[in-house]
């Protein structure tokens, strides 16, 4: 049994937490979660980042002089009504079972980090030297802690040769020391909106384990090689010395992609990069085309980020999908495919992600019926997928109401331990049967896990995780990522009520999101916010556009409340 430590700074003492491998049960001693739940707001309305696991990690604004991350007193009274966002943050990871602030030991082995990690690729020829290739990295603007970078190029027979980059976090993080305690704690940065709680110190996150521009760095690299049909025909993994030549951002590569024009700055000042990446986008269009023919879900859920300064919330600026973030998720997606079956190959137990074929097929099949749509029986991913392509092109503006309603019936996605010999399910929305995590150790424990595992069959040394250590692992990281979405949810919610609050008695353009006996739900379609009609809702139905009148907030409790002004058209 693995037992894993939480200090509390409300109270001072630490809390532990016992987690059963055989019954699955969670056991808190300490301080519970005392705080009512909002009986209005519609259940599972959660960020839509689980069901393909595509992972980009949709950071948000922020100060850059947050306190994430730094120890605190652990004697400091947080007052849960208190509006102080950061304060607040703490409070809903502690309530989450989260360490929010890194331990003395912690602190300590990280001042004590060195960039003399580097390897000389000519004393090790294990390494390769690959910084003279033209690597580049697509995150959001204000990422620091860069997990992948990529590179392409053509073969003479057709083929693609395509790189993953990904740093080497377990480099400068062994297993069992004080760094890695931490992180197989929390198993996953958290992404607040005013205030980020990093997996790792940010010496390492943002420094060491980044890989930044024009900085010489450790990583793994996932090779693969991508036929015309966007099949991986041939794949390898290799520790690497590489070289970011170019930090780039969704937002203008995005609109680059798609709508040609000027060079971004950023590509421009590159020479080779705009060539580079249009060959990376011809491979995304092949390997894209691939996953949906065999069935893998392409879900748009409503997602919005807070931006906010010093603590005060400015806006909420809705995540929209663009050509840059699809580039980076099918690259990623077939990164950890290959790792998988390399992992599988060589005969070790190792980590999966599945999602399991949904028990509430029926019910997703009645929502297809509500379209005009008829669904087998019997679960079918690719049925889904050509469904939902369908209803995307018929009805862009309330696909991603759709989305969400798919995402809760498909069931959560969770990490098991497959054992060599022994089929898991697979990944339904995904349509694959061998899947993990691998490309973002700098915020995802089960990837430096894997990444871990990768090492030591490559230096064909023992496994360093027993079969035990792994199930305990997989039980713990799923725990944690249910406990992660819940307090950024919770966080979004009450960002939402604060910009909010200074706007009673304007009215906006809405959709009805869910109807209950006593509840309307309503989603604003700027800013990105949802509430509830409380006035003049009866008789409305899902997917009506409305206009209303925002006439209460409570953003202690996330409140937001609209009375009906009117009807704008029906979804019939």
């Amino acid at each position: 049994m693995m037992t894993f430590q939480y200090h509390n700074l409300t109270k001072g003492p630490i809390l532990q937490r016992a987690i059963s491998e055989t019954d699955g049960v969670q056991n808190t001693m300490g301080r519970k979660n005392n705080r009512a739940k909002d009986s209005r707001q519609p259940q599972g309305h959660a960020k839509g980042r689980g069901y393909g696991d595509n992972n980009q990690s949709h950071r948000v604004q922020e100060n850059q002089n947050n306190h994430a991350g730094q120890f605190v007193d652990p004697n400091l009274e947080l007052q849960p009504g208190s509006l102080d966002l950061a304060g607040r943050a703490k409070i809903e990871m502690l309530a989450n079972n989260f360490a929010p602030v890194f331990e003395p030991p912690v602190v300590q082995q990280a001042t004590h980090l060195e960039h003399e990690k580097l390897v000389d690729p000519q004393a090790n020829a294990q390494v390769k030297d690959l910084r003279h290739l033209l690597w580049s990295s697509i995150d959001n603007i204000e990422s620091r802690d860069l997990d992948q970078i990529e590179y392409a190029e053509e073969l003479p027979d057709g083929t693609v040769r395509l790189l993953v980059g990904i740093a080497d976090v377990d480099a400068y993080v062994p297993k069992d020391s004080p760094i890695d305690k931490h992180a197989a704690v929390n198993t996953t940065s958290v992404y607040t909106g005013v205030v980020t709680f990093p997996m790792l110190p940010e010496q390492l996150s943002f420094d060491l384990t980044s890989l930044l521009p024009d900085q010489d760095r450790r990583a793994m690299v996932v090779e693969m090689q991508v036929d015309k049909g966007g099949q991986v025909v041939k794949s390898d993994a290799y520790p690497a010395l590489v070289r970011n030549q170019a930090k780039l951002d969704y937002v203008n590569i995005g609109n680059w992609l798609e709508k040609g024009g000027g060079l971004p700055d950023a590509v421009a000042k590159v020479p080779g990069l705009s060539e580079q990446l249009l060959l990376q986008s011809k491979i995304k269009e092949r390997i894209h085309a691939m996953r949906e023919n065999k069935g893998s879900l392409t879900l748009h859920t409503p997602e919005a980020t807070t931006v906010a300064d010093n603590g005060k919330v400015l806006d909420l600026e809705l995540v929209e999908s663009n050509p840059a973030r699809d580039l980076i998720e099918n690259f990623m997606i077939m990164a950890n495919i290959s790792t998988s079956k390399f992992l599988e190959l060589k005969g070790i137990p190792s980590l999966r992600r599945i999602v399991k074929t949904p028990v509430g097929w029926p019910r997703i099949v009645e929502v297809a019926a509500q379209y005009g749509e008829k669904l087998p029986d019997q679960p079918s991913a690719p049925a889904l997928a050509q469904f939902l392509i369908k209803r995307r092109a018929a009805d862009k503006l309330r696909f991603p109401d759709l989305s969400l309603t798919i995402v809760k019936l498909l069931g959560r996605g969770e990490y098991i331990v497959e054992v060599p010999g022994q089929k898991d399910e697979g990944h339904f929305a995904l349509a694959v049967h061998d899947y993990t995590h691998a490309t973002a150790p700098n915020r995802r424990y089960p990837d430096l896990v894997t990444q871990r595992l990768l090492k030591a069959v490559m230096n064909g040394s023992k496994t360093p995780y027993s079969l035990e250590e792994l199930n305990e692992i997989a039980l713990n990281c799923t725990r944690m990522e249910a406990a992660e979405k819940k307090v950024e949810r919770t966080m979004r919610k009450v960002s939402a009520a604060l910009l909010m609050s200074k706007q009673i008695g304007k009215q906006f353009d809405g959709i009805v999101t869910g109807v209950k006996e006593h509840a309307t739900f309503v989603r604003l379609l700027k800013p990105p916010v949802e509430g509830c009609i409380v006035s003049g809702g009866s008789g409305l139905k899902v997917g009506d556009e409305v206009h209303v009148e925002l006439i209460h907030v409570d953003a202690d409790k996330s409140y937001i409340d609209f009375a009906l002004v009117r009807k704008s058209r029906s979804h019939d």
